[in-house]
């Protein structure tokens, strides 16, 4: 952990400490005294004033570490917690990522002699070999990764308002006031007050409004403008919000980001690179979640351009490393109920149910308010609970409603998992393999949890890129999720190996990734299952697979490299719903409950908007066109 701000404190610390004869032990160098006893130099810390004052005047002037030895013990302590969560969890990850590369390289190096030593070639061995070689290839871009956004998280931690935004968030909740004062002051520092006239309140959808993709919501008010979101289109290149000009044009002072889901967050890196003063707000778990989509994003789509590029296009990502690394730096936590001011406007975070960590906005302008809810649930979920509306969101101005399941009536929740829990219990039973599909974040983890909590007797992997975020989600939500029956997929892969089971794997649609490579495998067998559990788009391979499998093909068709493989289609397949966002009856709850003067619906499909338009409307509420919008 050498060179971060926390050792830069201790060892500071240390050589006061080994100063006085009171506290010297069988240490000999400060260096020592950090490394035996580190629990012990935190305490001692956090107890003497004095020794915080000794060891101030040994760091410059402007050092990151100074925190740590502020006289106020609330300060000291809450910037101690914040160094160690901001590294503690990465650096490990980086050893433990070293430590598997050094394994990694060991049997590559054994396969490489067994394979020299081989008098007939070998097919399985040469398979094992390059499998190896993946592996370790894979195990050093991991540690890259890893070590970049370390990099990056420190970057944050030594600006200052990121720091004291994330101070505000350590604080215990009975921290001088003073205190949380100052640091906000320091956060969102004070302006003139805007005019009368100045406080009207302008919404305009950017993107994500009638159609799923690409949210983007700006809203203003006198000289500031702020944005809700900005996410990407998906596709086979995807692609900024809509309207992203505009967005540009206005120069927002912040970005508010409701959760860490690419179609909301993954255009940030982008917007940051032509915004250099743009902030980026959002909770604290959604602060640790998305520089893990942002990462991924990136390798994904460098991977689409080499291969679009290799048949003469010129198709570029839609950030590169740099405008990430940047983005992470102006991550700024917002936990949910405190209020924040960004400029004219003050936004308050509320839980939004949904995913860990998302959140809905009420943006306030004077005593206008418009409500964002981001995408929503208002059921319990296993690793997240349902939406809570503050009372700053009642009677609000505008409520803009996401319409995904706007049309839906959704079984009750308990009855889906009795389905799946059933579905798979049974294929095991039968000495079957159940591979599932799942979105990389939220999905994925609720399926794990799921299983540990429903099936422990039935071994379960989690790969792909659901897998690395599974270890971030552990860690933002102070949750376990792997162990028991559950644990990430080995590399090489189990694909023979790993012979009874079920495999939680990305991309949820079946489009590439590692799901791709298990459904050859599973696809094939017949006491065995794929079970879709989620919305297929309809030119995405898992809507094909399940077509393919109604109307009996003997044969599917999944997506390669360049172009398609077809494998045995012998497996049952099915679609198990698993909705995380509210249908009809929740999205009309929500309606009822906040009592805004109007509604406008974003996040949906044109004809299901307008349908439910009509059943606001009978309902007695006010709707707004999905269009530019003005407070009266």
């Amino acid at each position: 952990m050498s060179g971060t701000p926390l050792d830069a404190a201790l060892t500071a610390a240390a050589t006061v400490v080994m100063a006085r004869a009171t506290y010297r032990g069988p240490d000999r160098t400060p260096a020592e005294l950090v490394r035996n006893r580190r629990d012990w130099l935190l305490g001692l810390i956090a107890r003497s004033s004095a020794l915080r004052a000794e060891a101030l005047a040994r760091l410059p002037g402007d050092h990151p570490a100074r925190l740590l030895f502020h006289p106020s013990a609330d300060v000291a302590a809450a910037a101690a917690r914040l160094a160690e969560a901001g590294t503690t969890t990465l650096e490990r990850r980086v050893r433990q990522c070293t430590e598997r590369n050094q394994k990694l390289k060991g049997k590559l190096d054994s396969l490489r002699r067994k394979l020299r030593y081989e008098k007939s070639d070998n097919a399985g061995l040469r398979a094992d070999l390059d499998a190896a070689r993946k592996a370790a290839a894979d195990a050093e871009q991991e540690i890259t990764d890893l070590q970049a956004r370390l990099a990056a998280q420190h970057r944050r931690l030594a600006d200052p308002r990121s720091l004291a935004a994330a101070l505000l968030t350590a604080l215990p909740p009975d921290a001088d006031a003073a205190l949380r004062t100052s640091l906000h002051d320091l956060v969102a520092p004070p302006r003139a007050a805007a005019s009368a006239r100045s406080r009207d309140l302008r919404v305009t959808p950017l993107g994500g409004d009638d159609h799923i993709g690409g949210s983007c919501l700006l809203v203003e008010s006198g000289d500031t403008r702020l944005l809700v979101d900005a996410g990407i289109r998906p596709g086979d290149t995807p692609e900024p919000p809509r309207d992203i000009a505009a967005a540009l044009q206005a120069r927002p002072e912040a970005v508010v980001v409701t959760h860490a889901h690419a179609d909301h967050c993954g255009y940030v890196p982008a917007l940051a690179a032509r915004l250099p003063r743009l902030r980026v707000v959002a909770t604290p778990e959604s602060c640790r979640l998305m520089p893990v989509m942002w990462q991924d994003s990136l390798k994904v789509m460098q991977q689409r351009a080499d291969v679009r590029n290799s048949y003469g296009g010129s198709w570029q990502p839609l950030y590169d490393r740099t405008a990430m690394d940047d983005a992470v730096t102006r991550l700024e936590e917002l936990p949910v109920g405190v209020p924040r001011r960004i400029g004219d406007l003050t936004v308050e975070l509320f839980p939004a149910g949904h995913i860990l960590g998302a959140a809905g906005a009420v943006v306030r302008a004077g005593d206008r308010r418009v409500v964002v809810t981001g995408d929503i649930s208002g059921f319990r979920q296993e690793s997240v609970d349902g939406y809570r509306l503050p009372d700053g969101a009642r009677g609000a101005d505008l409520l803009v409603l996401e319409s995904t399941c706007c049309a839906e009536k959704h079984d009750d929740r308990e009855t889906r998992v009795g389905d799946l829990v059933s579905t798979v219990a049974d294929v095991h039973a039968a000495g079957g393999r159940v591979l599932i599909p799942a979105f990389a974040l939220g999905r994925a983890q609720e399926l794990a949890l799921l299983m540990r909590t429903r099936l422990p007797h039935v071994p379960v992997l989690v790969d792909g890129m659901a897998k690395d975020l599974t270890r971030t989600f552990e860690s933002a939500a102070d949750l376990s999720i792997f162990g028991g029956n559950v644990a990430p997929a080995p590399r090489p892969p189990a694909y023979d190996s790993f012979t009874e089971g079920v495999v939680i794997a990305t991309s949820g649609m079946l489009t590439a990734g590692p799901a791709v490579e298990w459904a050859a495998r599973i696809l094939p067998e017949a006491d065995s299952a794929v079970l879709l559990s989620g919305y297929q788009d309809e030119e995405s391979g898992g809507r094909r697979l399940l077509d393919d499998a109604r109307g009996g093909a003997p044969v599917h068709e999944l997506p390669a490299r360049h172009g398609t493989r077809s494998v045995p289609l012998r497996a049952r397949v099915d679609q198990i719903r698993l909705s995380a966002h509210a249908d009809r009856h929740g999205l009309l709850d929500i309606a009822d409950e906040t009592r805004a003067a109007q509604v406008m619906l974003v996040h949906g499909v044109p004809w299901k908007q307008r349908g439910f338009r009509q059943t606001l409307d009978v309902r007695g509420h006010a709707t707004a066109r999905t269009a530019p919008w003005q407070a009266t």
